[in-house]
């Protein structure tokens, strides 16, 4: 696959009316097969997110580090990514390119500055993948006990339950890893089936959850008497909200398997983080309201599975979730795709180790299959951290969450840099393949890019922050307080071996 070298600086190529020219004028051949339409290219970004799974994989932590009032941490990181994802949708009008951070963040800055920007987007997504994995540890054991496959304590946060963990997360990534080479349609098929379960499914579990309330909602301005008081209860309770809401943009990074992806992927990026981000809240909300105590301990430990099977009764509560296991399969089969496709994005460019046989796409199924693989293999790596210590659970999912806001911050950065030099201008102009107007900010384009930059670069400090309480509880490790700053720094650090190393032997 041969494609135009991308100069240190791109230029910005203009928007054209003829039909399918999207990637022709980045100097781009069509290998994806563009079969996507509108409510898959919304599954992508909703699947990644999927509330379901982050719902109930980081409610107990949530709640153990914040109290009830860690609620309003929801409606203000909701508020935060919605900046984001607007001028995300901008961008994804212009530049509709797998690979969306890598592609948009060196479209904006330069070649390096991208590069950097796509290597920390596709790392942290091989570690959402994990994270995402994990879940199953939080709904399998409490539908059946056998599924407790190590040890007898399934919470996630003992030896026997994060081994466990570990070895439930690995089957699923033989699955997902599968579908993943297979075809795009099934791929396809499969996200929209499990997307769709998925919504249903919020809503019957917010409508019992808010059926069955035991208290009103002025619980939630309440710390439930955490230590940290109400602003620490805050910065660390939004972590839940922080996992949930990310991965919007993977309807972006979809973008050259979606048809009519200039008018499609806008849509969609606002469209799946709306719904999400109102599922969740909701669903949070619900959990507070229906748990049969706020004070005996398992809501910090057990979280929202506690809330079902005890409100609802063991029937009705792991049939429920029975659905909340499939959203975390298609979860994880999402960003599983996402991180793919930046690897093929990259690797096209000529910018990774084994470019050739990253960029390589099966002419049948349509799929870059070395892609899919190598990031199931290096996800199944990262899951034997668990076996090392307990703690692994919460330093995997945290670090995941600075990595893509830290990528985010990339984009967003140059993106205003850009707007207050006068040279994102001409970006805002433009047409579709149908001649109407592409999504734009207008006026509105300056603030909101400086406000989700601001958000972006604060909420990225707040994660990684090395709190001992939150990474090293039972402390000795310092390596799992400094775990995300350890990995973001190591992360960088061999990007740019890799990158001097090439520089080399470039010029020898």
């Amino acid at each position: 696959m041969s494609a135009t070298a991308p100069a240190d600086v791109r230029p910005d190529p203009p928007v054209r009316t003829e039909p399918d020219v999207s990637l022709q004028e980045f100097g781009y051949q069509q290998e994806l097969h563009r079969s996507l339409g509108r409510y898959a290219s919304f599954a992508a970004g909703f699947s990644f997110i999927s509330v379901l799974t982050t719902v109930f994989q980081f409610f107990a932590v949530g709640y153990a580090f914040g109290g009830p009032v860690f609620f309003w941490t929801w409606p203000a990181v909701l508020a935060g990514q919605l900046l984001v994802a607007a001028c995300f949708a901008e961008l994804a009008a212009r530049y509709p390119i797998s690979g969306a951070i890598y592609q948009w963040s060196t479209r904006l800055s330069n070649l390096t500055f991208g590069w950097f920007a796509g290597w920390i987007m596709v790392i942290g997504q091989i570690v959402v993948v994990a994270a995402a994995a994990l879940a199953l540890q939080m709904v399998l054991p409490p539908i059946w006990s056998g599924f407790q496959l190590v040890g007898g304590d399934p919470a996630p946060l003992t030896s026997s339950g994060a081994a466990n963990a570990a070895v439930l997360g690995a089957i699923l990534l033989v699955l997902t890893t599968l579908v993943n080479v297979l075809d795009n349609r099934i791929m396809s098929l499969v996200n929209r089936v499990g997307v769709t379960a998925e919504i249903i499914g919020a809503v019957l579990i917010t409508v019992l959850l808010f059926t069955h309330s035991e208290r009103t909602p002025g619980i939630t301005f309440h710390t439930g008497g955490t230590e940290a008081g109400l602003v620490g209860a805050l910065l660390v309770g939004s972590f839940t909200a922080a996992y949930v809401m990310i991965g919007f943009d993977s309807a972006g990074e979809m973008s050259e398997e979606t048809r009519d992806p200039r008018r499609t992927a806008p849509r969609t990026v606002l469209t799946a983080l709306g719904a999400a981000g109102l599922l969740g809240g909701l669903l949070v909300l619900g959990g507070l309201l229906a748990a049969p105590s706020l004070t005996d301990g398992r809501l910090a430990v057990d979280g929202m599975s506690y809330v079902l099977t005890s409100s609802l009764g063991d029937g009705v509560g792991r049939a429920l979730l029975v659905d909340v296991v499939v959203a975390i399969a298609v979860a994880t089969l999402a960003v599983q795709t996402a991180a793919c496709r930046m690897l093929f994005s990259m690797a096209r460019d000529g910018r990774l180790p084994c470019s050739g046989l990253l960029s390589r796409v099966n002419r049948r199924t349509g799929m870059p299959t070395a892609p899919a693989l190598v990031v199931g293999i290096l996800s199944a790596v990262l899951l034997l951290l668990n076996f090392a210590s307990p703690d692994a659970f919460l330093a995997i999912g945290t670090t995941c969450i600075v990595m893509l806001y830290l990528a985010y911050s990339m984009v967003t950065g140059p993106m205003l840099y850009r707007r207050l030099r006068g040279e994102y201008a001409a970006r805002t102009e433009g047409v579709d393949e149908q001649g109407k107007p592409l999504f734009s900010l207008g006026r509105w384009g300056v603030p909101v890019n400086a406000l989700a930059l601001v958000y972006g670069l604060f909420m990225t400090v707040n994660l990684a922050w090395p709190r001992g309480t939150v990474y090293d509880p039972a402390g000795g490790h310092w390596y799992f307080r400094w775990f995300a700053v350890l990995f973001v720094g190591a992360t960088v650090a061999l990007g740019a071996v890799y990158r001097l190393r090439r520089r080399r032997t470039a010029t020898a």
